[in-house]
């Protein structure tokens, strides 16, 4: 029988192979650096399609929960121009397979139905290695240790569990997020509410300057602000400083129209940076015995709708797998890569391909082909 598998990632797809594991009787640890599922915010807004990240959520026994946490109305979509004029409009009718729900609530929902004991937060990997025979060690900041037959690195972008397997380092993608939150904007921004509608928002115009915006529960609206800039540029903003980085990156948007700039002047909270990296098209590794990667830690991209999709079907696949073959994790596990390796690429060559700086007219058909995320 498959032994325990160690999980390195209190992520979406860590926690997914964890609770499709649970469910065919397969024990799991999940070891996660964060002192507890409060420690710090969880992100905003995902859409989970029904081709893949709904598939994952089936595999975990939970769609009728998950139906529980979505948020009705937010699949609609407008397009404005740097003006604030509308250019697309489509309101949310029901029948989309991209529901939103919050990270936040997804999270939980999977914590919820795990073991009490599976996730053993505040283990910080300061290192892992091989023993031979595909079983691995992995030590954690505190000095403790776990010896593992099967090793997954859930961990993200800069995976500690990745080297074992690959050479390959995330690279900046040349653009970085500026987020920002208003918070209850219906009473407090109404203007900026009416303008970000009741779903997603996109101001753009042909260039390097993008401001998009996510309506989230309470009437919270969370902001994104895209700016392609090298990595020096945005070290010569001193974002410690909310009030002279709030001066800074508004700057860009001299000429707008207020409610959208709004956005980033009245928010209740400092700019954020997140920088964005992304892993070479078609990552893949060679088969090496007792350890394989799920989510960003494997296939890392751009922000385009399919991150926590992927990362949930990695699990779910992984899992399936190591039940289908309980007493050949080396089977089970090549079976994952070779699906998720083809998956993977085949989304990060689609990405490639769309242009850097689309016009509006191919952001709006974009959207109006049931896309998501330009």
């Amino acid at each position: 029988m498959t032994s325990h598998v160690t999980i390195i990632g209190a992520g979406l797809g860590g926690l997914t192979l964890a609770r499709v594991l649970h469910i065919h009787g397969i024990p799991a640890t999940v070891y996660e650096a964060e002192s507890s599922p409060a420690a710090r915010s969880q992100g905003g807004m995902l859409d989970i399609h029904d081709y893949n990240g709904q598939l994952a959520v089936q595999a975990a026994g939970l769609m009728e929960e998950f139906h529980g946490i979505v948020l009705e109305g937010r699949q609609a979509t407008r397009v404005l121009d740097r003006e604030g004029q509308v250019l697309f409009d489509q309101a949310d009718d029901g029948t989309g397979g991209r529901p939103e729900v919050q990270r936040g609530d997804l999270r939980q929902l999977l914590l919820d139905r795990l073991p009490d004991g599976t996730v053993r937060w505040g283990h910080k990997v300061s290192g892992v290695r091989g023993l031979g025979a595909g079983r691995h060690e992995v030590t954690f900041a505190d000095g403790s240790t776990a010896v593992t037959s099967l090793l997954v690195g859930a961990d993200g972008a800069w995976s500690r569990v990745r080297p074992l397997l690959s050479d390959a380092v995330p690279e900046y993608t040349g653009a970085s997020f500026v987020e920002t939150y208003l918070f209850d904007a219906d009473t407090r921004h109404p203007a900026v509410a009416k303008t970000v509608g009741g779903g997603s928002m996109f101001a753009l115009e042909p260039g390097e300057r993008q401001i998009g915006a996510h309506r989230e529960k309470d009437g919270n609206l969370h902001t994104y602000v895209m700016l392609s800039e090298p990595q020096s540029w945005f070290a010569g903003i001193d974002f410690t400083d909310p009030a002279s980085a709030t001066a800074r990156i508004v700057r860009e948007f001299d000429g707008w129209a207020p409610e959208l700039t709004a956005l980033i002047t009245d928010s209740d909270t400092g700019p954020v940076l997140r920088p964005l990296y992304t892993l070479p098209v078609g990552h893949r590794w060679e088969r090496v015995p007792g350890v394989t990667l799920v989510g960003d830690a494997a296939h890392l991209m751009p922000p385009n709708g399919e991150g926590a999709n992927l990362a949930m079907l990695d699990g779910a696949e992984l899992g399936e797998a190591l039940a289908a073959h309980p007493d050949d994790i080396d089977t089970a596990v090549t079976v994952y890569e070779r699906a998720m390796f083809s998956r993977s690429a085949a989304v990060a060559e689609a990405e490639a391909e769309t242009p850097d700086n689309p016009a509006l007219q191919e952001v709006i058909d974009f959207f109006a082909q049931g896309e998501r995320t330009p």
